[in-house]
């Protein structure tokens, strides 16, 4: 299956600055947009994509073979392990997950297709989802689905888990969507009534905010000033996360202060927030709910 990259044509209008430089894929996934960003630079361009999925790193292993790439198996929460994250002109992340995640029943991220509660970026550490769930008490998981799925019927929700966890250990993907659903007070007619629950469980077990948060530390204090970040978001948390990370750190210094002063590091943020086109929301709905936003370390 092909898997389209989303707002391809406004990260790499944003992203690349200078065509000889190098730049760095946060989230390689499938590689859409690494292999468009390789396309825009010149022979003297580099690109380095990160990504902790294994899949990943084989899909870049197979089919990248170009010597100003290089893959790094590692999420966007190792940048601090680079040797010298300074050479980069740009960032960019597409958040969320991989559109290919959904068509493999075994990574059990779908809410369409029967299979395990996993929903781990990287299968080969930590523990699945099913086991994580029966390690944590009712209130902490209605917390979780409340916190990072904003929805409001976490407590119903975490209590129908929690009840059907205890009668049975053979939960799936499916049976959990359903039990979800059934304990759902109103349920809304264009998405699946357990969206954000699996939104929530799979923030939470990839621990996705505060690795991305670590990410944009980094490249505040290590980034070269000049370099651009690009985001991709996918739902309200994600950009809010963004948002909020970037914008306490855009100051407005008054003309007093000499130019030689010691200031904290701060980021511009280029233009508003933009949207895909209709057009590309037609031809990809996944593209629907994306929200671009771009910073510059100044």
């Amino acid at each position: 299956m092909i898997h389209i990259p989303v707002m391809l044509e406004e990260s790499l209008r944003f992203l690349i600055t200078d065509n000889n430089a190098s730049y760095l894929d946060a989230t390689f996934g499938r590689g859409g947009h690494s292999s468009a960003i390789l396309d825009s630079l010149s022979e003297t361009g580099c690109l380095t994509s990160f990504d902790k999925d294994p899949e990943a790193h084989d899909h870049a292993t197979r089919t990248f073979q170009d010597n100003r790439f290089t893959f790094m198996p590692k999420g966007f929460e190792d940048l601090d392990q680079l040797e010298n994250i300074s050479i980069f002109q740009g960032f960019l992340f597409d958040l969320g997950v991989c559109s290919s995640h959904f068509d493999n029943s075994l990574r059990g991220f779908s809410l369409n297709k029967d299979g395990p509660l996993d929903m781990r970026f990287n299968p080969t550490k930590g523990l699945p989802l099913l086991e994580k769930l029966k390690l944590i008490t009712e209130p902490e998981l209605a917390n979780i689905i409340y916190g990072f799925g904003d929805e409001k019927d976490s407590h119903r929700i975490a209590r129908a888990i929690k009840k059907a966890l205890n009668k049975s250990e053979d939960l799936t993907t499916l049976s959990l969507a359903k039990i979800i659903a059934d304990s759902k007070r109103i349920k809304s007619s264009k998405t699946h009534p357990a969206t954000k629950t699996f939104q929530a469980l799979r923030i939470w077990i990839n621990d996705e905010m505060a690795c991305l948060e670590k990410a944009f530390n980094t490249i505040a204090d290590l980034g070269k000033s000049g370099c651009r970040i690009v985001c991709i978001s996918f739902h309200s948390l994600e950009d809010r996360t963004v948002k909020n990370f970037f914008r306490p750190q855009i100051k407005h210094y008054p003309k007093e202060i000499p130019l030689n002063s010691e200031i904290t590091t701060a980021f511009n943020e280029i233009g508003k927030k933009i949207r895909p086109s209709q057009e590309e929301i037609e031809k990809n709905p996944r593209a629907r709910s994306a929200i671009m936003r771009v910073f510059e370390k100044v």
